[in-house]
C-alpha cells in the first residue's frame, strides 16, 4: 500500500537545488523520459527527441537540478526570449511526486526571469491535469489558450515565393546583421521579443537551422527556427518549427503561408518526412491557414501566462510556438 502524499512528505529527505551540470545530463534525461512516460502511459514518449541536452547547451546557467542525498531527482530549464521568458520541461522522478520538489525547481527559474527582466512569462502544460495547473497558478501563471501540436507529411519540395536564406549558410561576418533583422521582426510582433539565443543555439549545436524569409525591401518578411532530425527537439524524420513569425500588417497572412512553405521546403531538403509545429488557438486565422495547408492536431495542451492577459498571443499575430 502506498502511503498518502502527506505522510510520504514528512519522511522525505531534504531536497537541494543547484545548477544542472554536464555530468548530470544522462540522469536528467532518463528522469525526464520516465516522468513523461509515467504520466502519459507510454514507455518512452520522446524516442529520439532530446529536450535536456539541447536546453542545457543553449544556456547552462538557466538549467537546474533537484537532488536528494546527492542524487539528481529532477530538473527544470528557463529560456530567455528578450521580453518573453518561458520554462520547461520541469520533471521529477515519479516515486517522489507530490513532495514539493516541483516547487523547489520553480524557485531558481523565477529568479532567472527576475534577473533577465522578462515582462511576459509562459509555459506549456497538460490541459487535463489540475495538479499541473495548480502548481503553476501559485507562481502567477494562468491558463489562457489551448495549443495544438500539429503535424503534416512533407510533400515534394516546391518553389518558395521570395528569397529564402538559411542563417547557417551566411558567412560569419554577415550573421550579426541577420540577427539584427530578426530582432526587428520579432520586436514588431511583440515589443522586446528576441529569438537570438535560439537561433544561435540551433546553429552552434547542429540541431537544425533558421529560415530567413526576405521580402521586397531590406527587412525580413519572416523567420523560423527549425530543429531537424534525431537528437534535436524534433526527433527522427521530423522537422520541428520551434518558433516562427512573420512581419505584422497588411498581407501578414500571405507571408505566413510563404513561411509555412519555406519550412516544408527545408524539411524536404533535409530528407525529413514530417513537419511539426505548435499553434496557439488564440490566433485563429493562423490556425486555419495551417489546417488549409494540411496540418492536423495530434496533441493538445494549454499555455499559461503571467500576467493574465493576451499580449504576446494577440489574434492578429502570425506566430508559431508552443513553449514545450
Amino acid at each position: 500500500m502506498v502511503p498518502p502524499a502527506a505522510e510520504r512528505k514528512s519522511d522525505a529527505a531534504p531536497v537541494s537545488v543547484r545548477p544542472l551540470g554536464e555530468a548530470d545530463l544522462d540522469r536528467a534525461d532518463e528522469i525526464c523520459r520516465v516522468a513523461f512516460g509515467t504520466f502519459l502511459g507510454a514507455p518512452d514518449p520522446f524516442g529520439t527527441v532530446d529536450y535536456v541536452r539541447t536546453r542545457w547547451a543553449a544556456d547552462p546557467r538557466a538549467a537546474f537540478a533537484a537532488t536528494v542525498e546527492g542524487e539528481v531527482v529532477g530538473s527544470n530549464f528557463a529560456a530567455d526570449w528578450g521580453s518573453v521568458g518561458f520554462f520547461g520541461p520541469l520533471t521529477v522522478r515519479p516515486d517522489l511526486w507530490d513532495q514539493g520538489i516541483g516547487r523547489r525547481l520553480m524557485e531558481p527559474v523565477m529568479d532567472c526571469f527576475d534577473t533577465w527582466g522578462n515582462r511576459h512569462l509562459g509555459l506549456f502544460t497538460f490541459s487535463h491535469s489540475p495538479k499541473h495547473l495548480e502548481l503553476y497558478r501559485r507562481y502567477g501563471f494562468w491558463p489562457r489558450f489551448l495549443t495544438a501540436i500539429m503535424k503534416k507529411q512533407v510533400t515534394d519540395s516546391a518553389a518558395v515565393p521570395g528569397r529564402v536564406v538559411l542563417y547557417g549558410d551566411l558567412p560569419a561576418a554577415e550573421r550579426p546583421d541577420a540577427l539584427s533583422l530578426c530582432r526587428a521582426l520579432t520586436g514588431a510582433v511583440h515589443e522586446g521579443l528576441s529569438l537570438e539565443r535560439e537561433i544561435v543555439a540551433a546553429h552552434a549545436q547542429g540541431l537544425g537551422d533558421t529560415i530567413l524569409l526576405h521580402g521586397a525591401g531590406s527587412g525580413l518578411d519572416g523567420l523560423a527556427v527549425c530543429h531537424c532530425g534525431a537528437w534535436s527537439e524534433a526527433g527522427e524524420d521530423v522537422c520541428f518549427v520551434k518558433f516562427g513569425a512573420v512581419r505584422p500588417g497588411p498581407e501578414a497572412g500571405d507571408r505566413f503561408e510563404r513561411l509555412l512553405d519555406a519550412c516544408e521546403w527545408l524539411a524536404a531538403e533535409r530528407g525529413l518526412g514530417q513537419l511539426d509545429a505548435g499553434m496557439n488557438l488564440g490566433r485563429p486565422d493562423a490556425y486555419r491557414r495551417m489546417i488549409d495547408r494540411g496540418f492536423r492536431t495530434w496533441l493538445q495542451g494549454v499555455t499559461m501566462h503571467r500576467p493574465n492577459e493576451s499580449g504576446y498571443s494577440h489574434p492578429d499575430a502570425y506566430v508559431i510556438d508552443d513553449w514545450r
